[in-house]
């Protein structure tokens, strides 16, 4: 299924461009100029779905290739967008002018193909940062959670959250040693995962052993929930990595980690298999890790997906920590550009007394991101 979406997408991006690319190459070239999409989007299409072993490799040569190859996609989406944003404008522009289209002239097309340079100049610019800086460069967000009545113990406690690294050819074991380094020097007192973090049977005990030698960055443990990528892969090499080391499991599971006026708990759900009972197991497994926790806990829940948002606001939960979405990857002033699949796309929710938040994550299956870099989330307890 998700191949034939990938050559879904491919398709309507390959058609968009071919429609576009009129606006940007004298008429003698056009035909030249949409062969070249064609062949490249079609050549594109058949190695990632013909040569799956090849989304799996962690040969530079390959991971290159295939960043190259998005970046391209990328540029001939961005490209499209910009010439029916310019064409619609003109469209609007003309028709309130009263201009009638056959008044326009060859003199006038050359004026507008050298304005129209501009098109795959800005969709190159923007699809060679989308598949570098975009991608890489990891910033850190800060945020405050009000809570009631907390005591001294629980005021200004951190909380880091790290989420969606998809290990494989875009994210190495020394891209995960960076993030953890940088994660620590937020000085968080615990550290929360939120799954699609281990998703490549290469390299996944050596990323458990990785992450447990820096359990001691945090006085107050660090602590995992599973995402459906870890399902995709060896589960059980990856349960058995992680019983190994310091690193918390929470599987429909709760902890108390402090004791102040109002206790500290930690809770995780597992990811909801299988995907037609999905809403059932969401609410049983919701129900499992809150039934014994007092209510005047400060009760912090990890989950993959952000569908638990609602699930802790329901049982109190006093922050809801989620991920999945990788917040759309492409974004505009911190809003997601990408169609709202999820009813919680991307960063900070309030639903009653329940913040929810939605990690943008760190790593991707797709290596592009523009405008919805990757993240370090912090969150520092504070009193009302």
């Amino acid at each position: 299924m998700f191949f034939l979406l990938l050559l879904l997408l491919f398709i309507v991006v390959a058609a968009f461009a071919c429609w576009a690319v009129s606006a940007v190459v004298p008429r003698g070239r056009v035909t030249v100029a949409r062969s070249v999409i064609l062949l490249f989007d079609i050549a594109s299409a058949a190695v990632l779905i013909l040569g799956r072993g090849l989304v799996e490799s962690d040969g530079l040569f390959v991971r290159m290739g295939l960043i190259v190859m998005a970046m391209v996609w990328m540029g001939e989406l961005a490209m499209s967008v910009l010439v029916t944003i310019v064409r619609l404008v003109r469209c609007i522009y003309r028709r309130a002018q009263s201009v009638d289209d056959g008044d326009v002239h060859d003199p006038e097309r050359r004026r507008m193909l050298k304005g129209a340079m501009l098109y795959p100049l800005i969709a190159a610019g923007s699809s060679v940062y989308g598949g570098t800086v975009g991608r890489t460069n990891t910033i850190v967000r800060e945020f405050d959670v009000p809570v009631d009545g907390i005591g001294d113990e629980l005021k200004n406690f951190r909380i880091a959250q790290i989420s969606d690294i998809h290990l494989g050819p875009f994210y190495s074991l020394d891209d995960l040693e960076a993030l953890m380094k940088q994660a620590a020097q937020t000085k968080a007192d615990a550290l929360c995962l939120t799954g699609d973090i281990f998703d490549d049977d290469a390299i996944n005990e050596e990323a458990v052993k990785l992450i447990d030698r820096h359990a001691d960055d945090y006085p107050q443990g660090i602590w995992f929930c599973y995402g459906n990528h870890e399902y995709f892969r060896d589960i059980v090499q990856t349960n058995r990595a992680l019983r190994k080391t310091r690193i918390h499991v929470l599987k429909d599971e709760k902890a108390q980690v402090m004791t102040s006026k109002r206790p500290l708990y930690f809770a995780g759900v597992d990811y909801p298999h299988p995907r037609y009972a999905f809403e059932e197991i969401e609410a049983r497994s919701a129900k499992r890790v809150f039934d014994g926790i007092p209510k005047n806990a400060v009760t912090i829940l990890l989950a993959h997906h952000p569908d638990f948002i609602d699930d802790g606001a329901e049982h109190g939960a006093t922050l809801v920590l989620t991920g999945h979405t990788h917040g759309g990857q492409i974004g505009l002033f911190g809003v997601s550009l990408v169609p709202p699949v999820f009813k919680y796309m991307r960063g900070m929710y309030r639903v009653g007394d329940t913040i929810g938040y939605v990690h943008s994550g760190n790593g991707s299956w797709f290596p592009y991101r523009l405008g919805c870099p990757p993240e370090i989330a912090v969150f520092r307890l504070t009193g009302k």
